[in-house]
């Protein structure tokens, strides 16, 4: 049995890869929104945060009423309970990765988690 899911991404609109890699702590997605297009409803969250990276293009989010500009290489945290909406750009699009994951969950850190060995 291997100890790794490996899957491939193409050109969806939005891709959910918690069943496409069986993950067991968060939840992935890789999100596309077409020039002027937006995400068609305002959600929160009841225990998970969500962190987006920006990783093409340009447009907002609307969080709790606030307006915040968005481009390439923008990272954000948005607590369970804000309530927010994505918009691309009228003359861009934008791609977007969602890592969701149940708040206060996270234990230990890359270096205080990791066991190193020596070969």
């Amino acid at each position: 049995m291997s100890n790794y899911t490996k899957t491939h991404i193409g050109d969806e609109g939005r891709v959910e890869l918690h069943e496409t890699l069986s993950l067991t702590g968060a939840e992935i997605s890789i999100n596309k929104l077409p020039a002027g297009a937006n995400v068609p409803f305002i959600h929160s969250h009841k225990n998970n945060e969500e962190i987006y990276g920006i990783v093409d293009g340009k447009g907002k989010v609307i969080i709790d009423n606030e307006t915040i500009e968005l481009k390439a290489g923008d990272w954000l945290k948005i607590n369970p309970e804000a309530k927010r909406q994505f918009f691309a750009a009228s003359d861009s699009q934008i791609t977007y990765i969602c890592i969701q994951v149940k708040e206060n969950s996270l234990d230990a850190f890359t270096a205080d988690d990791a066991i190193v060995y020596s070969y």
